[in-house]
C-alpha cells in the first residue's frame, strides 16, 4: 500500500517575526531546523521511491535534513513552483500585527483565510510585478500538478514525500479530503508534522494520520 507524506516545512525565520512570507526565499529558523530533525526521526521507518519540493529554500532545507536522516539523500526529488507558497502580494514582509492594526482585523481576516479574495496587488520592494494569489489562485497552480505528477506516483504504487507550504498543502488537502470552502478556511497544517495518506492499489485513500 503506498504511502504519500505531506510535510510543511518547519519554521521560518519569518514565521517567527509573524511576517507575511508567500514567494519571499526565507531560511528556516532554529526552531524549524529542529522541527525537521523531528521530522526525519519519525519517518525513519518509511523508505521512498521519490521526492517532490517547491523551490524555496525552506521547503527544499526541511526535506534535505529529512531525507539526511533516514538515510536517502539521494532520491529522486522534482522540484517545482507549483509547490510554492500562496503569493501574498504587497503584504509580503509585513509584519502582521501591523497589518491588521492599519488595515482592520476584518480586512486582513478576509485577505488571509477567505478562499478566493487575494491580498492588494500593489507594487512594493517585495512584489515588483503587483500579482498576489488568492487560496482558489493556488489550487489552480497546486492541484494540477499533484494529479499530473504525484498522483500517478501513487497509482503506480510509489510512496511519496511532498514538502511545501501552509497553502499550498492546504489547497492539496481540501482535494485529498473533500472539504468545503469554509472547511479549508480553518484549516491549518502546523510546521514540521509529516501527514500520511495511506492508498490501497486502486488509489482510494484507507488512512489519514499526522505522526
Amino acid at each position: 500500500m503506498p504511502n504519500l507524506v505531506l510535510l510543511r516545512h518547519g519554521e521560518s525565520q519569518w514565521n517567527l517575526e509573524n511576517r507575511f512570507t508567500g514567494w519571499v526565499d526565507v531560511p528556516l529558523s532554529p526552531k524549524g531546523v529542529k522541527e525537521a530533525h523531528e521530522a526525519g526521526e519519525k519517518l525513519k521507518s518509511y523508505k521512498f521511491d521519490k521526492a517532490y519540493s517547491s523551490v524555496l529554500k525552506r521547503a527544499n532545507d526541511t526535506l534535505s535534513i529529512v531525507l539526511k536522516i533516514i538515510g536517502q539523500e539521494s532520491l529522486p526529488t522534482e522540484h517545482d513552483q507549483a509547490l510554492n507558497e500562496r503569493h501574498y502580494g504587497a503584504l509580503q514582509g509585513l509584519n502582521k500585527a501591523e497589518t491588521a492594526t492599519k488595515y482592520g482585523d476584518d480586512q486582513v481576516k478576509i485577505w488571509r483565510r477567505s478562499y478566493d479574495v487575494p491580498p492588494p496587488k500593489e507594487v512594493t520592494e517585495l512584489n515588483p510585478d503587483g500579482y498576489s494569489e488568492s487560496l482558489k489562485d493556488t489550487a489552480a497552480r497546486t492541484l494540477p500538478y499533484f494529479e499530473s505528477k504525484i498522483l500517478p506516483d501513487i497509482l503506480a504504487g510509489r510512496d511519496v514525500i511532498v514538502t511545501a507550504h501552509g497553502n499550498s498543502l492546504r489547497s492539496i488537502v481540501m482535494k485529498l479530503d473533500n472539504l468545503t470552502r469554509e472547511q479549508v478556511l480553518e484549516l491549518n497544517i502546523p510546521t514540521g508534522v509529516p501527514l500520511i495518506y495511506v492508498y490501497d492499489s486502486a488509489g482510494k485513500i484507507l488512512e489519514r494520520k499526522y505522526l
